[in-house]
């Protein structure tokens, strides 16, 4: 007869079972193939209208790759949609009390779903930058416009989409551990990376210099240029994602505080 088990089970064991939780959810897959053809499909209308009019546009002043992943804007809310959802979910159907019964340390349970989200989303994301890219790149082929990955900041800005869409992914997901109500934590993801951005622009010039480049949006999404517009007051690719990643961990660590202490 073999002796009863009295290991506890461990970090491997909660990415196991988070990863079980992501791939068996169809939403999942439907959310994350959205989130592709979202900004395929963006970034190929807006690379479409320039190939149809490049007359007088200046290849030294116009960026062919952000232009190609400007479906980033509309994907960040659809990923921000799927990370708060990967922890609230839990919270509305009850299932967080077997999770944590199954697993009681709480910081592995939150850090398990956290490493897993951002690791399918790095990769979905990396689909999306470098197809929306790729087909951008074809579009304007034509023209004397088009980028290729051999130009300067031109790789640098592709993956920084990757990680653009996984740090507001993250961000929504510590929002999630805060409200831990799922339209709450889609609210106020969508509130700070879009409609904050938003309102920003009604404020006086004088003020947008100094204030734009705190947005997390705004802020983030340098990472994924390749050219700085003259008189631009914004932060450098890397500076401007590190705000962006800044919002995230103080929404991840205040959600983990809170996810330590309250009642499941």
């Amino acid at each position: 007869m073999l002796p009863p088990e009295t290991g506890r089970a461990g970090f491997a064991g909660a990415l196991r079972s988070e990863f079980t939780k992501i791939r068996s959810t169809r939403s999942t897959y439907w959310t994350l193939f959205a989130l592709i053809v979202v900004c395929i499909g963006i970034g190929a209308l807006a690379t479409a209208g320039t190939a149809s009019h490049p007359q007088g546009i200046s290849p030294a002043g116009f960026d062919a790759t952000q232009q190609s992943l400007a479906g980033l804007y509309v994907g960040q809310l659809v990923i921000a949609a799927l990370g708060a959802l990967t922890i609230t979910s839990e919270f509305t159907t009850g299932m967080i009390r077997t999770s944590l019964a199954v697993q009681p340390r709480r910081g592995t349970v939150f850090a398990a779903k956290g490493v897993v989200f951002a690791v399918v989303t790095l990769i979905t994301g990396l689909i999306a930058s470098f197809g929306s890219f790729l087909v951008g790149q074809a579009i304007l082929s034509g023209t004397h416009l088009s980028a290729t990955l051999g130009q300067p900041n031109v790789l640098r800005a592709v993956i920084g989409g990757a990680l653009f869409l996984t740090a507001c992914g993250m961000l929504a997901y510590g929002l999630g551990a805060i409200l831990r109500h799922t339209a709450a934590a889609i609210s106020a993801a969508i509130g700070l990376l879009f409609v904050l951005t938003v309102l920003v622009q009604f404020l006086p010039m004088s003020w947008q210099d100094n204030v734009d480049k705190w947005m997390p949006a705004l802020a983030g999404s340098q990472i994924w240029t390749t050219k700085v517009s003259p008189g631009a007051h914004q932060f450098p690719a890397w500076g401007g994602f590190a705000v962006l990643a800044g919002y995230a961990a103080v929404a991840i660590i205040a959600g983990l505080v809170l996810f330590r202490t309250r009642d499941a």
